[in-house]
Parts: C-alpha cells; structure tokens; sequence
C-alpha cells in the first residue's frame, strides 16, 4: 500500500475501508462539543468509492 494512501486510510478486518472525517484541525472554536465528538468517529467509504480505491491498490 502505497504511504499517502496508508495515512488517509484503514482498511478494517472485515474489509471494510474507513477514512477520517473532515473539519478536525481547525477552525474548532465555533464547533460545539457534540460536533466535534461525532467527527472523532470514521466513516467507511461508499460502495463506489471503495471499488476505485481497491482497483487502484490492486486490492481483491
């Protein structure tokens, strides 16, 4: 797996391809607490998405 793609992505041990959510860094003082702690969780890839990303990674 190539290193760029090994920071932004997890893959699970189901298969599953989890990424980050977006809006974490900065820009948090405006957030209120309950929004920042459902960005803490990942969110899995689309079924779309997820075939691009396996067929890039020559993943089965």
């Amino acid at each position: 797996m190539q290193k760029s793609y090994k920071k932004r992505f997890k893959i699970t041990k189901t298969g599953k391809i989890m990424r980050r959510r977006m809006a974490q860094d900065h820009f948090r003082a405006k957030k209120t607490g309950s929004q920042i702690r459902k960005k803490r969780k990942g969110l899995s890839l689309g079924k779309a998405d997820a075939k691009v990303f396996r067929k890039h990674l020559n993943l089965k």
